[in-house]
């Protein structure tokens, strides 16, 4: 796929894409201005790339999953685990606007990547980075319509439940630290209700709730 228009037609004609709002923010926030500059070429493929830190940017397909997953509506309050390039932020400030994103890394350099990267979001003004263990969430501004984990956990972490708005929903890959299933979680009165998604794999969640560093 040669332009970002390819790739958004192939992604809808997958049914990765279901909805036009959507739509309107993969077409809106170019994929290539997150990937390093060694990697432009391939920005419009549907593939993880690498990003430094042993990380990746998300393939476009598994972005789109999730986004539809959690139907985010204007006005939203998000909180995002794991910051990466800061692609996923911006798609979902595209989506909630006027609301606002919370965007968790725990990797210094990608923590000032993705710094630089938002200046290019058409609201990059109502998404923050924090640095900083995102298994223990971001208390400060909870609770959270929506939580976006974008990494592997053994389990929910507690603290990030805990800042989630009752009715609230969480997308989470849950297992090992290769191989998950990504999990949409709902906040409700009598507890949590969860929605297997299928298999993914993503890096694993490092931190106080997440793999220890000595774990592979």
């Amino acid at each position: 796929m040669k332009s970002l228009e390819d790739l958004v037609n192939y992604l809808q004609s997958e049914k990765y894409i279901k909805s036009e709002r959507v739509k309107s923010a993969f077409l809106n926030i170019d994929r290539k201005k997150f990937v390093p500059y060694v990697y432009k070429d391939e920005a419009y493929f549907d593939e993880p790339l690498p990003i430094g830190e042993n990380q990746t940017i998300s393939a476009p397909h598994m972005v789109a999953i999730m986004l539809e997953l959690a139907n985010i509506d204007r006005g939203m309050k998000i909180l995002e685990i794991g910051s990466g390039s800061g692609y996923n932020a911006c798609l979902m400030e595209y989506l909630a606007y006027p609301g606002k994103v919370f965007t968790i890394e725990r990797h210094r350099s990608l923590y000032l990547i993705a710094r630089g990267n938002i200046k290019s979001c058409p609201h990059s003004e109502n998404i923050q980075i924090i640095e900083g263990d995102g298994s223990l969430g971001y208390s400060d501004e909870a609770p959270y319509d929506r939580i976006i984990v974008t990494c592997g956990a053994p389990d929910v972490p507690s603290p990030l439940l805990d800042q989630l708005k009752l009715n609230g929903l969480m997308i989470i890959p849950i297992g090992g630290s290769y191989i998950q299933e990504l999990y949409l979680i709902k906040k409700t009165g009598n507890g949590i209700e969860k929605f297997d998604e299928g298999p993914v794999a993503f890096v694993p969640l490092r931190g106080k709730y997440g793999f220890s560093k000595d774990f592979y």
